[in-house]
């Protein structure tokens, strides 16, 4: 245990037969007694101090362990949205694919079904023009036969029956009124 201010006051010292002055020695033991109360006060202020230093250390390093641990957690809810985000857009992506080959393969089977559509038109048209020109060729060929020939030889003398019917109502109109 340090010796304290006053046992150094209470010090006693055996006087020898040629011992040390006696006041000399209580002044230097009282210089001591003062040097040491300043050093032991400046010892408490000084636990005092690293006692506060303590605690605002303690402070800080809670803040640093909660700041180390928040961007630990930053770190990893940015990783993870990260990783959520590709994967996202690799769905998307291959979403995006999927409706691309679909469109792709609508657009060949339409333009398939089309190119059947003219190939079958042209068909149609290859039919029409032929029974076409088969009509007209039928007509031209009634146009030029021979048999029309003969009815514009044949005179009409005679009134036709319709007209002689026509003419007996109007008679009979007549008549009666």
């Amino acid at each position: 245990m340090p010796l304290t201010p006053l046992d150094i006051h209470n010090k006693e010292f055996t006087r020898g037969f040629r011992g040390y002055d006696e006041d000399e020695v209580n002044e230097f033991l009282d210089q001591v007694i003062k040097d040491y109360e300043i050093v032991i006060r400046q010892k408490k202020e000084l636990e005092r101090e690293v006692e506060k230093l303590n605690e605002r250390l303690g402070h800080f390093n809670n803040i640093e362990t909660t700041l180390n641990k928040s961007i630990l957690v930053a770190q990893e809810t940015a990783e993870d949205v990260k990783n959520s985000a590709n994967k996202e857009s690799k769905l998307i992506l291959k979403e995006a694919e999927k409706n691309a080959d679909r469109i792709i393969n609508e657009a060949l089977q339409k333009s398939r079904r089309i190119a059947i559509e003219v190939e079958e038109m042209k068909k149609q048209a290859k039919v029409f023009k032929t029974r076409l020109r088969m009509l007209v060729e039928a007509q031209m060929e009634m146009i030029e036969n021979d048999d029309w020939d003969h009815l514009f030889d044949v005179e009409i003398d005679e009134k036709t029956d319709v007209e002689k019917e026509e003419n007996k109502e109007k008679e009979y109109a007549n008549h009666n009124s």
